[in-house]
């Protein structure tokens, strides 16, 4: 009786074995080629205006609010993993400064620096503040440059 069982378990497992393999490889990529192409010069300007647009700008600080909720829920609200502030700092810059070209890291202290380029020293001198809105951030340096953008090509 457990030599059927086993028999009858192992048929069973070679049958849905079987079946995932075939599933699969059907649906694998017949190339191997790189990534595709880069999209055309209308699809990324269209990319550009949809991360800068309310809706994007909305949704940011949707996920900013959600955050700060979760974590005081969870206990200290200025207590936050590095991750979590420089997650966080960069929506807060990205949905507020379009056009800039930022990278933040955090420190376990709540210290955060942002580098990158801004194409205006009024975006530059709002980096800042803005960081300091996110509940945790203790200090900020600004290591960013003003880069103005590079003219489209016609």
């Amino acid at each position: 009786m457990k030599k059927l069982t086993s028999v009858f378990l192992s048929g069973i497992l070679l049958l849905i074995v079987g079946a995932c393999a075939a599933r699969t490889s059907t649906q694998a990529p017949t190339t191997t080629e790189a990534s595709p192409e880069a999209p055309e010069p209308d699809e990324a300007q269209q990319n550009q205006e949809d991360a800068t647009s309310e809706l994007r700008r909305r949704q940011l600080n949707s996920d900013i609010r959600a955050r700060e909720e979760r974590n005081q829920i969870a206990g200290d609200t200025t207590e936050r993993a590095e991750g979590d502030l420089e997650s966080e700092v960069r929506s807060k810059l990205e949905a507020n400064l379009p056009a800039s070209s930022l990278l933040v890291e955090a420190e376990e202290d709540g210290s955060v620096v942002v580098t990158g380029t801004v194409p205006t020293q009024e975006q530059l001198a709002r980096i800042e503040p803005l960081a300091k809105e996110i509940k945790g951030v203790q200090n900020v340096a600004v290591k960013a440059t003003v880069a103005p953008a590079k003219p489209e090509a016609e």
